[in-house]
């Protein structure tokens, strides 16, 4: 496979913005930003800043002509999902490779559905503290994608070709053996601190501190674990400490995804979270009520500052 040249990016949030900067400073030609008219006229009039610094990404709207994308980064959350689909259908050739770096274990099928699971690579983001506000993003951890194909004991040419642009932009990665494995730890992950850290408004400080913060995030935590092993995958209490060790490492004034989306009145991913730790208790016989409650007080929340209708 080709050295990977061309770069489009769906998603401008705090985690696309990160990795958008580093591809941008290894090369400005290298990324180009889908995004709406309306967006990109905001994000102009704005601009774009990355702890501290200006970008001035390339933009393209979704149904302007543009060459193949050799690699589609999409990094918008799960409820824009569709739309990012739809927007990147211009820029998909015979040749492109697709990293979704979405929360949750669903969106890999979703795309593969549209443009065929031979497109895909199988992606998430760990260890980032990135913190957007408005088009301003600030991180002291970028944290690393995590990419692959189901097995890789072998670098596949799409794996290789990811990785030599990852090394050539300065970008931190890890290829691990067991992707879906590693999908499933993310998952966990982000069941447990994303949704505990948006009841509790608690930044990762108080995860790193308070003992009843850590302990409510691996009672909902275990219950994947429960399910995953349902599914064959092999998680276990001991795959928790590991991230606590990561949590551990953040700045303690970073804030997950979904408490950002709190404070800021914006609709969660509640759904790909504890609605689907919920919907697979339900399908496996397995009790989650740690999650069940979870999702009754997320759902509150949205209602109570978007006005949700019933």
């Amino acid at each position: 496979m080709s050295t990977i040249q061309k770069v489009y990016l769906s998603g401008l949030g705090a985690i696309g913005s990160a990795y958008a900067s580093r591809l941008y400073e290894s090369d400005p030609g290298l990324v180009t930003v889908i995004a709406d008219p309306e967006r990109i006229e905001r994000y102009r009039r704005q601009g774009i800043v990355v702890n501290g610094r200006e970008y001035p990404f390339r933009f393209v709207t979704p149904e302007a002509a543009a060459e193949p994308a050799d690699l589609i980064l999409i990094a918008v959350k799960q409820h824009h999902l569709a739309e990012s689909i739809r927007a990147i259908r211009n820029v998909v050739g015979e040749r492109t490779i697709i990293l979704s770096l979405l929360n949750g274990i669903t969106s890999e099928e979703l795309i593969g559905a549209e443009y065929g699971p031979d497109k895909l690579l199988y992606s998430f983001v760990v260890g980032t503290d990135a913190v957007r506000e408005g088009t301003r993003t600030r991180f002291s951890s970028m944290g690393k994608i995590v990419f692959g194909d189901k097995l890789n004991r072998t670098a596949s040419p799409k794996v290789a070709a990811v990785k030599e642009l990852f090394d050539r932009a300065g970008v931190p990665y890890q290829i691990p053996e067991d992707m879906l494995r590693e999908l499933w730890w993310k998952f966990m992950m982000n069941v447990g601190v994303n949704q505990t850290s948006a009841v509790l408004k608690a930044p990762y400080g108080v995860f790193q501190k308070v003992g009843e913060a850590r302990e409510l995030m691996t009672m909902a935590s275990c219950e994947v674990i429960r399910l995953a092993q349902k599914q064959g995958i092999n998680l276990s209490e001991e795959d928790i400490r590991d991230y606590i060790g990561i949590i551990n490492g953040l700045s303690p004034q970073g804030k997950t995804s979904m408490l950002q989306d709190v404070e800021a009145g914006r609709k969660t991913e509640v759904e790909i979270f504890a609605g689907t730790v919920v919907s697979l208790g339900r399908q496996y016989g397995v009790a989650t009520p740690v999650n069940e409650v979870l999702l009754r007080m997320i759902r509150t929340l949205e209602r109570t500052y978007r006005g949700i209708p019933e």
